[in-house]
């Protein structure tokens, strides 16, 4: 799920793989993303992803889900798409934007500013 956050180059996006590096946080890789790289490689071109990101979600999902039930998985997404998506989201999972995770994150003191993290504007 962290290729989602981090694919494309943003100025969030870099600080998301910093953080998840500093933190050693554990990626989970999904089938749906192993049939994208194998279909890449096969085919020497990027595949069709439409769906990808509302796929590999609702795989890890269910799959925290079911393997460890008494612990809160968070899911931060970016896409407005995946905000309006439907998924099934099981009790003990959360679905939320990278600005309310960074919120969360300063309201526990664990980062100073959520501000600082977040895009600001280009100047033009």
């Amino acid at each position: 799920m962290l290729h989602q956050v981090t694919r494309n180059a943003t100025p969030t996006s870099n600080k998301i793989a910093q953080w998840v590096a500093l933190k050693a946080v554990e990626i989970v890789r999904t089938r749906n993303y192993g049939q994208y790289q194998a279909a890449k490689l096969k085919t020497g071109t990027k595949p069709r992803t439409a769906n990808l990101s509302e796929l590999a979600m609702q795989e890890v999902m269910h799959y925290m889900a079911l393997t460890q039930p008494d612990t809160v998985d968070v899911f931060l997404f970016e896409d407005h798409k995946i905000a309006r998506a439907s998924l099934l989201v099981p009790d003990n999972c959360r679905k939320i934007s990278t600005r309310v995770w960074l919120q969360f994150l300063q309201d526990k003191c664990w980062i100073a500013s959520a501000a600082q993290m977040e895009p600001t504007p280009e100047v033009g």
